[in-house]
């Protein structure tokens, strides 16, 4: 009965079950995620699964390249400039984070080591022009960046508050200053962008300092 069941079924593919682990996480969280879980949403059992995703791990892989695939066909405009054009991935990446926010905990704490995923890498180190090793400080910088960002804005735990939620019942006359700063909410896009124009500006001006004192 084993070897039944662990058979490929027809119509199931890597890309089906990729996927549905993305839309599972989405629902559930990444905690919640396993094959049986995995395959009882897909009407199979799990073992099927392993003809598609060596294992768990592996679909981990899978779902972070998942995100990460979408900047690999980011291309410079005409006229673009790198700066403008990592300001791009970066924001790409931070769209990709929050449409599927279950993700973020892996996103976070594992590499995207798969051939496609170091390949948005190559791609940025190209397009940069800077030594590789600059290159890859600057990538290395944005993406932590980007990652910390939105798990303060995305990473809570499910019924937890928001920092302008918790912050309420301010007393404005003691803290006037920082309730007429929450007063419009949390703004989130607004100083996603303040903060990634200020890393963007100031990691090739010190890039350019660095040039001119060689």
């Amino acid at each position: 009965m084993s070897d039944r069941r662990a058979r490929p079924r027809a119509g199931l593919t890597r890309e089906r079950v990729v996927d549905a682990a993305l839309a599972f996480v989405d629902k559930h969280g990444i905690a919640a995620l396993s094959m049986r879980k995995l395959g009882a949403e897909l009407g199979v059992e799990a073992m099927t699964l392993y003809h598609y995703v060596p294992n768990k791990e592996a679909l981990f892989d899978a779902l972070i390249d998942r995100l990460v695939s979408a900047l690999a066909g980011i291309e410079p405009e005409s006229g673009e400039r790198g700066q403008q054009w990592l300001g791009r991935v970066a924001r790409t990446y931070r769209g990709q984070l929050l449409a599927h926010p279950g993700v973020l905990p892996l996103a976070a704490t594992r590499p995207a080591v798969s051939p496609d995923s170091l390949q948005v890498i190559e791609t940025a180190l190209r397009l940069l022009e800077l030594p590789p090793a600059r290159g890859l400080d600057m990538v290395n910088a944005v993406m932590t960046f980007v990652l910390g960002h939105t798990l303060a804005e995305a990473g809570r735990a499910p019924g937890a508050q928001s920092d302008v939620d918790s912050l309420g019942h301010l007393d404005a006359d003691r803290f006037p200053l920082l309730a007429q700063a929450l007063r419009d909410g949390a703004r989130h896009d607004e100083r996603f962008e303040f903060a990634l124009e200020a890393l963007l500006t100031g990691l090739f001006a010190t890039d350019l300092r660095s040039e001119a004192s060689e």
